[in-house]
């Protein structure tokens, strides 16, 4: 079976980790790499892009999307979780591809367009790129065959606020519509991502099967694991972004339930995904009011990690 997929992505030292899995593994047709602003400045998030699918041997079309929040003001990059490079400070080699000469948003309209009920749209960072593609074309909602975001947390917490989680706190009204399109949708959140730990030996083994990709991994790892061990007390790092294709490839290993999702745009709860579980009856109907999405709750870490590792060795 092959996932023709469009990865919307922040490179990231997470996001370089999948976007090695969507380069490698058999099962997936990477047709672009949409960029925005997140983890990194966008021009950042562009450059990392291109240079991660040439350090592969691939040319994969990479259209640059956006550089900021729809509505809020846009919080400065994360540097001391992934580097003012976004690949852990380490020393990058030069770039040679150039980003398609169309946007990030009118890349996917064109793309689900041409392949109608075909491709899954795979967003790691802030929503906007999603966004805007509703905007110019509301009717991709029935062209996509699946849209699977890495974001929001259920009963996890945040990571970026006591409640909300990075992706969607970055750019809440981008997220309040991308989540609530109706679309069929899938949201990868902490509840899940948490539960996953990718360790020194994993990453070992990950390196020694990717060339010059590898040696990138490996060294902006390093650079994440330190902030993982503070931030959390353990030695490695959440693979976040790769649980989002894991998900994809292996729903087994994720326990999900069917509800309606919303978003806190303002406040100091901006950021929070609200889960109202499907049937479910609150003292108000206006937390149901949204369409049915399935959320991840939990996963088996150590088998989604087994299979990150099994993709990339």
């Amino acid at each position: 079976m092959s996932y023709p997929i469009i990865f919307d992505t922040d490179p990231g030292v997470d996001d370089a980790q999948a976007i090695a899995i969507a380069l490698r593994h058999p099962e997936i047709e990477l047709l672009g790499l949409t960029t925005t602003y997140g983890n990194v400045d966008i021009n950042v998030a562009t450059r990392n892009a291109l240079l991660l699918s040439e350090l592969a041997g691939r040319r994969i079309p990479v259209a640059q999307g956006a550089a900021g929040p729809l509505v809020k003001p846009r919080h400065p990059a994360p540097a001391h979780i992934h580097g003012a490079n976004g690949l852990g400070n380490i020393d990058l080699p030069e770039v040679h591809g150039r980003a398609e000469p169309i946007g990030a948003a009118q890349f996917i309209v064109e793309t689900v367009r041409a392949r109608p009920g075909e491709v899954t749209l795979v967003a790691v960072g802030p929503l906007g790129n999603l966004a805007a593609a509703l905007q110019l074309d509301p009717g991709i909602v029935e062209a996509v065959k699946r849209v699977v975001i890495m974001g929001g947390s259920i009963k996890e917490g945040g990571n970026v606020s006591p409640v909300a989680e990075a992706n969607i706190f970055n750019d809440p009204h981008a997220a309040s519509r991308v989540l609530t399109a109706g679309w069929p949708l899938t949201l990868v959140g902490l509840d899940a991502t948490h539960r996953c730990v990718l360790s020194p030996a994993d990453m070992d083994a990950i390196a020694a099967g990717q060339g010059e990709l590898g040696a990138v991994l490996k060294g902006s790892y390093a650079f994440y694991r330190e902030f993982y061990q503070q931030a959390l007390g353990i030695d490695g790092c959440c693979p976040h972004d790769s649980c989002a294709l894991a998900w994809l490839l292996r729903p087994e290993l994720f326990t999900t339930a069917r509800g309606h999702l919303s978003v806190v745009t303002e406040g100091d709860a901006a950021g929070q995904t609200l889960f109202a579980p499907e049937g479910r009856a609150f003292i108000d109907e206006r937390w149901s009011r949204t369409p049915l999405v399935e959320a991840c709750l939990g996963a088996d870490g150590p088998a989604v990690v087994q299979w990150i590792v099994d993709t990339l060795k």
